[in-house]
């Protein structure tokens, strides 16, 4: 059956996280994506975690799962040989996609401007920390950094304590997925119109932007000066914040929803008085205590999943806090067939997360494995029009390398 991209060539030299996460959405859905590696590899496949815990290029978790259903061609951009096998393949592509330092494609005499001219209807999505112009453009930044920057991580975290971010690079994955609709509209809008554009992308502009209450905390601090407190576990509203119970813990949301609360409790007699859903009284020390006191003991007694069920049949906004164990054996999961099988040289038979939201009629397929590097060289030459002879001498002056 085919992917729902089937069709879509895409040129990629982006690396680490952000951008490889974009163009693996669209590999995974059918896109021909044709990863461009700078020698020595994709940054990311020095990141761990790998095989057997010892470093190795073609072994690592984070380059794997970033990678999936492309193939890999290795070109040294340095060398005048290497640029024009990157045009020639530029000039079978629809889109570009690069997430190299602000100006560098242009100092290599790749840049917009040359792609533009030698495929006219080729978009070129550029993405980097702040944007290839402006005050920011050359500064440095970290999944850290980019939390932080959108404003939402000065509520995260204790009271007491520095602040913190979401685990892991989960920003990064977030930015790609914002990264994937610019190169799809990038795309459709020249297929529309006929011409190519050049899209921007600032990663700190994806955060500000994003999910999670981010903008609406800038936007409140710039007009009002307010900062969103920092305060742990329970103690932002009655019944909402992260609770333990028998086997782990889960998170509420209460507040407006105190009525579901108390229906999720059984409406017992202690929580008969109105006060309780009185919204001043919401945060009202005292009060939050008292409900605590009851509330503790219930949680205690029961598991995560008995309380998903009751707040499930209340309607009361409660989800369970999951281990990667618990994601990996839950149910839901497993009969959505979020998992998937995959085998790789190097890395042998194992599992990963599959599809991410499912498609009917034009799923989501793992078609090949992440390449190892330089693994589609030969192929991908031939497909440029590269003769055997041609493909050779290049890679005896070093401007590409296959395996």
């Amino acid at each position: 059956m085919a992917g729902a991209l089937e069709g879509l060539t895409v040129l990629d030299l982006s690396e680490y996280i952000a951008g490889p996460y974009a163009t693996k959405l669209l590999a995974d859905y059918g896109a021909n994506v044709i990863k461009l590696e700078r020698p020595g590899g994709d940054p990311s496949r020095k990141l761990g975690p790998f095989k057997g815990g010892t470093p190795h290029p073609e072994r690592s978790g984070t380059f794997f799962f970033f990678n999936t259903n492309k193939r890999s061609i290795v070109v040294d951009l340095k060398q005048q040989e290497g640029k024009e096998v990157f045009l020639r393949l530029a000039e079978r592509a629809d889109v570009v996609v690069e997430s190299l330092r602000p100006g560098v494609l242009d100092r290599l005499g790749v840049g917009w401007e040359t792609i533009h001219a030698r495929r006219p209807s080729a978009a070129l999505v550029s993405i980097s920390n702040f944007g290839q112009t402006g005050p920011y453009r050359e500064f440095r930044a970290s999944e850290l950094v980019l939390f932080g920057y959108a404003g939402e991580m000065y509520s995260m975290g204790l009271e007491d304590r520095e602040p913190v971010k979401m685990y892991g690079t989960a920003a990064l994955v977030e930015s790609g997925s914002a990264a994937a609709t610019a190169v799809l509209g990038a795309a459709l809008a020249s297929r529309w119109q006929g011409a190519g554009q050049h899209v921007d992308l600032a990663l700190a502009e994806t955060h500000i932007a994003g999910v999670d209450r981010r903008h609406a905390t800038v936007i409140g601090y710039q007009f009002s000066g307010r900062k969103t407190p920092r305060r742990a576990g329970a103690q932002r509203a009655l019944a909402s914040g992260v609770y333990p119970c028998a086997d782990g813990y889960v998170e509420i949301s209460g507040g407006i929803w105190m009525d579901r609360i108390i229906a999720m409790l059984g409406n017992p007699e202690w929580l008969r008085d109105p006060k309780w859903l009185d919204p001043v009284a919401q945060t009202d020390p005292a009060l939050m205590e008292e409900f605590d006191a009851h509330f503790y003991e219930w949680m205690l007694a029961r598991t995560r999943r008995q309380v998903w069920e009751e707040a499930r049949r209340a309607r009361a906004v409660c989800g369970p806090l999951l281990t990667v164990e618990d994601v990996f054996a839950d149910e839901h999961f497993r009969a959505r067939g979020l998992w998937a099988e995959v085998s790789h040289p190097e890395l042998g038979r194992f599992t990963i997360p599959g599809r991410p939201f499912i498609m009917g009629e034009t799923p989501w397929e793992l078609r090949r494995p992440a390449p190892l590097l330089g693994e589609h060289t030969a192929q991908v030459l031939a497909e440029a029009g590269y003769s055997r002879g041609e493909a050779a001498a290049l890679a005896r002056a070093g401007a590409v390398e296959a395996r």
